[in-house]
């Protein structure tokens, strides 16, 4: 598709090229001639015939060297012309290819904040505009690494220092060898292994477009299927689960073990963040060509303006939330990346006291 696009980019390009430089000239050409022709051969034959009463012949050369020196003079000013049109032309269309050639080099060297100038909305135009969303994809995605690498330093920074004074503490006897000591020494081991596992879920999750075994199962039973496993981490805190499933909206077409992951994570955020007591209600419905599921717990809503973020990866709504109730801030940007491989959506909402979080799979 984006190759047939190129040629016929091309071809318009090189039709209008060709109709600048070709049709003024012959066109000039033709006009200056053809004028010149009529007028002198009307006055000269009259002037022949009724004035000066000359031979043939002599009119004729007279003829040939008005032809010759109007036609030289009309190819000489449509020389000219195509010229400056061409120049004007090829100077305008080069303007912006210019600029990305010289704007490329500093993209190759790390600076994504230059953009080329668009004069034109046709071709040279179209390809300056896509010059900049490539520069501005760009962008984003060197930010986005920056922003993953500063936030991948800081997760691990806390239990890496917490284990290095614990071991100095152990080494110079500072504090003694007790159970409870190496309970807190594999607490944040553990918390170590729990965030490279995130790591790598969010790898695969990047790359699950290219690996999607998808096939029709029914969505009921994979949502029963997690909260059985969570069952006892719900009734730990004594939160009540509801059901509202639409009997209409079992069947997808989807990749078993991505969609579990999904919903894995939606269940183990809603236990996370439900306070006891409170109420967790999930539900199916159908509309508009896809099937919704949505995952709705009490406890403190989400501010708005926290809402788009929500699943950015590393981010949390709650910052002073600690990191053992509130994880590395990846399990809602892995149900992202899973569902839209899908070709579905996800979306949150929350009201102060509800919070829904919800994703779409296409029929």
């Amino acid at each position: 598709m984006k190759t047939t696009q190129g040629k016929q980019l091309r071809q318009r390009l090189l039709w209008k090229l060709l109709f600048c430089h070709i049709i003024p000239l012959v066109a000039i050409a033709v006009v200056v001639v053809w004028l010149k022709i009529d007028r002198l051969a009307a006055d000269y034959f009259r002037d022949l015939v009724v004035v000066h009463k000359v031979s043939p012949l002599e009119a004729h050369r007279a003829f040939l060297d008005g032809i010759h020196h109007y036609l030289v003079w009309g190819t000489v000013i449509a020389l000219c012309l195509s010229a400056l049109l061409s120049y004007a032309l090829i100077t305008w269309t080069l303007r912006p290819l210019l600029q990305m050639s010289a704007l490329t080099r500093q993209v190759a060297d790390g600076n994504y904040s230059e953009r080329v100038q668009v004069a034109s909305r046709y071709e040279a135009g179209q390809l300056a505009n896509a010059f900049n969303t490539m520069a501005d994809k760009l962008e984003g995605i060197e930010q986005l690494r920056k922003n993953m690498v500063a936030d991948i330093s800081h997760e691990l920074r806390t239990p890496l220092t917490n284990l290095r004074g614990y071991l100095e503490a152990l080494s110079d006897a500072v504090i003694p060898p007790t159970p409870d000591t190496f309970r807190m020494l594999e607490q944040e081991v553990l918390r170590l292994v729990h965030l490279v596992e995130d790591l790598q879920q969010l790898a695969k999750a990047d790359a699950a477009r290219s690996f999607l075994d998808c096939r029709e199962i029914s969505l009921n039973q994979l949502l029963g299927q997690i909260m059985d496993l969570y069952r006892p981490n719900f009734q730990e805190k004594e939160i009540e689960v509801t059901w509202d499933l639409d009997a209409g909206s079992d069947r997808v077409s989807a990749d078993p073990e991505k969609l579990l992951q999904a919903i894995r994570n939606l269940a183990d955020n809603a236990w996370k963040y439900t306070p006891a007591r409170g109420q967790v209600t999930i539900s199916t419905r159908q509309a508009e060509g896809s099937i919704r599921t949505v995952f709705s717990n009490t406890g403190a809503g989400i501010a708005e303006k926290d809402l788009p973020f929500l699943f950015e990866r590393f981010f949390r709504a709650d910052r002073s939330r600690s990191r053992d109730a509130g994880g590395a801030g990846i399990g809602l940007s892995i149900v992202k990346e899973l569902i839209e491989a899908h070709g579905g959506q996800v979306g949150a909402e929350s009201d102060g006291q509800e919070t829904r979080i919800w994703f779409s799979l296409p029929l």
